[in-house]
């Protein structure tokens, strides 16, 4: 069954790369949702089109636990998909309400495509050996160890 969420974990320079990616997508993205976890229900208050409370938290959990998650590379693909589906909102959000996809200085969507896009890439490749995702299913696996 592990085989269905974890392929063959990435050995050498690929997974060096992929820890690189994570962990500072991780931590931005941690950063990011840090503001909304200290106010879970409410972040969204002074929006005129806010979400119900209950998502809000949703969102906030995904983008502080999951970017903590994505970063150390534990449960990633629990992480990836529950970043995915909340910067798809974000992005939705933006789009709709005629945001640019690039505009500095003023709301854009630009940030949430590089979050999910992060999210995705990791999904598919996997967080790779420098993760503990790696040491709770890979090393199970009779993988070997990073080198």
């Amino acid at each position: 069954m592990l085989r269905l969420f974890y392929a063959p974990f990435a050995t050498g320079r690929l997974a060096l790369g992929l820890a690189v990616i994570r962990v500072l997508a991780g931590v931005a993205l941690a950063f990011h949702g840090w503001t909304k976890i200290q106010n879970p229900l409410h972040w969204m208050d002074g929006m005129h089109d806010a979400a119900i409370g209950p998502l809000q938290a949703a969102a906030a959990a995904s983008e502080f636990a999951g970017g903590i998650g994505l970063a150390v590379g534990l449960l990633t693909p629990l992480c990836c998909l529950g970043i995915i589906g909340t910067m798809a909102v974000a992005m939705y959000h933006h789009i709709g309400r005629g945001d640019a996809f690039v505009r500095p200085g003023k709301p854009s969507w630009e940030l949430a495509s590089v979050y999910a896009s992060v999210a995705v890439g990791v999904l598919l490749a996997g967080p790779g050996r420098w993760s503990i995702d790696f040491l709770l299913v890979g090393r199970r696996r009779g993988e070997l160890p990073p080198q």
